[in-house]
């Protein structure tokens, strides 16, 4: 007597249905139908590669491709039913296609396993992700350019331990970011070359007896290549865990810079003003302009890293090849994606929009004895003092400064040379903080002709790229 299948994809050698509990936790329809149109590419192209192999007639190949064309279209529309008895979004394509085209739609799953399918279809989002992120880079970039252009020669204050150390120029501070977010950007183009190997064909992990040309589905489906282990193929989620990290690197980065943004368009800094588009107000304090855009980037970084430490976790103690713990690789995958491109948006236009007060950065960053290394260095310069005394020389200077309650800019030069008294009036030259950010001139440095130097190349790389 046949027995009853529990589940038409899978069910030949099971009498029972599967328990409601094990259907939730089993069932991951909810999420992956998110790969739906990578689904049916991959299906397509396999179907056309079984075709041109012979394993399949053409006319079934026809159907198929077509019928799987008809399910996307329904998708697309949002008149598909998904079905959480189906699991997944492979046995809910197949159990629609079959619905279509008839019993020729069991014939696309030859030599193929969900376990290939699945890591193709991950892979092939994740590329899609990789290529979007770094388009989000490149604005992101291209805002802190810009920013850094209008502001070459504007002088600010430059902070170690969030206190004033040495004046900077405004676009030195933006190309700062302008570097890292570059780094980011040459992760992304670095971790997507390593991704583009097609795991399709790999099958459950042992490959197929069936004479496949994965060449030709990895080239139909933009990989560079098959890729070369059938058990690595199902079995590796690096790609996963480096989108991940990247995302966190990046996150991390772009909490640096908005909490300088915060900080900066406080009342006690007054640096730069948040556009009302990317602020909000208070209920109760009506003076209130709060740039909460800006604070809510700042905190995606631990739901992004969150999800990474997440699935390294799931990932760490697998025996090869796949296991159904990999499931739980997808849900910290997508809501990573969605709130790290929230976040990159929301920076740039942060930066499109913020108005930069320029004269009190510009007071700001003669403040704290910042112009103190500029003594110390023309100590050594003119007067051939060894770095260590010329540091503890300005130190006194700063001392006496601080005794009078002014800036070293106001000693006089006999209160100067009570303190050293080789001193002479060429130092007067040098206490203002534009000679400061000039003289810095070494490759990298604040000066306004080296800023505009990193600005030629970053353009012309972005234009390269």
């Amino acid at each position: 007597m046949t027995k009853k299948n529990s589940n038409p994809m899978w069910g030949g050698r099971f009498t029972e249905a599967s328990d409601p509990i094990m259907e939730a936790i089993n069932a991951s329809i909810d999420f992956d139908k998110r790969l739906a149109t990578q689904d049916i590419e991959g299906s397509r192209a396999h179907a056309a590669m079984l075709s041109a192999q012979g394993i399949i007639s053409s006319s079934d190949a026809e159907a198929i491709q077509e019928g799987l064309l008809t399910i996307l279209s329904e998708i697309n529309n949002n008149s598909f039913e998904f079905s959480t008895s189906l699991e997944d979004i492979h046995m809910n394509v197949e159990a629609r296609l079959k619905k279509i085209v008839g019993d020729k739609a069991g014939k696309l799953h030859t030599a193929r396993s969900r376990n290939d399918q699945v890591a193709t279809d991950l892979k092939m989002w994740v590329r899609d992700h990789w290529d979007a992120a770094g388009c989000a880079l490149k604005d992101l970039i291209r805002v802190l350019i810009s920013q850094a252009e209008h502001g070459a020669d504007w002088t600010m204050p430059g902070f170690t331990h969030l206190q004033s150390a040495q004046p900077v120029t405004w676009g030195h501070h933006m190309m700062a970011y302008v570097e890292m977010f570059g780094r980011d950007l040459s992760r992304v183009i670095d971790a997507r070359i390593r991704l583009n190997e097609c795991p399709l064909g790999a099958a459950a992990l042992a490959g197929t007896s069936f004479p496949i040309d994965r060449h030709m589905t990895a080239r139909a489906l933009g990989f560079d290549r098959p890729s070369a282990n059938s058990i690595d193929a199902v079995s590796d989620r690096d790609f996963v865990l480096e989108f991940l990290s990247v995302a966190s690197i990046n996150a991390m980065h772009l909490s640096r810079l908005a909490e300088e943004l915060v900080i900066w368009s406080s009342a006690q800094f007054k640096f730069i003003v948040f556009n009302d588009r990317f602020s909000t107000g208070s209920s109760i304090m009506p003076q209130k302009k709060n740039p909460d855009a800006a604070e809510l980037v700042r905190a995606k970084v631990g739901r992004l890293l969150g999800a990474y430490v997440g699935v390294l976790i799931v990932m760490k103690g697998l025996p090869l090849a796949y296991s159904k713990d990999m499931q739980e690789d997808k849900e910290p995958v997508f809501d990573a994606a969605d709130n790290w491109f929230l976040a990159l948006k929301t920076m740039t236009g942060i930066l499109s929009n913020i108005t930069v007060n320029r004269e009190i950065l510009a007071a700001a960053s003669s403040e704290g004895f910042s112009i103190a290394t500029d003594v110390a260095d023309w100590l050594v310069q003119k007067l051939d003092l060894p770095f260590r005394e010329a540091h503890h020389v300005t130190g006194q200077l700063v001392a006496l400064a601080e005794t009078k309650k002014c800036d070293l800019t106001d000693l006089t030069l006999s209160e100067m040379k009570s303190v050293y008294s080789d001193i002479t009036e060429e130092i007067l030259s040098i206490l203002n903080v534009n000679h400061s950010v000039q003289s810095r001139n070494s490759y990298g440095g604040t000066a306004p002709d080296q800023v505009r130097l990193q600005i030629k190349y970053w353009k012309e790389k972005l234009t390269k790229n």
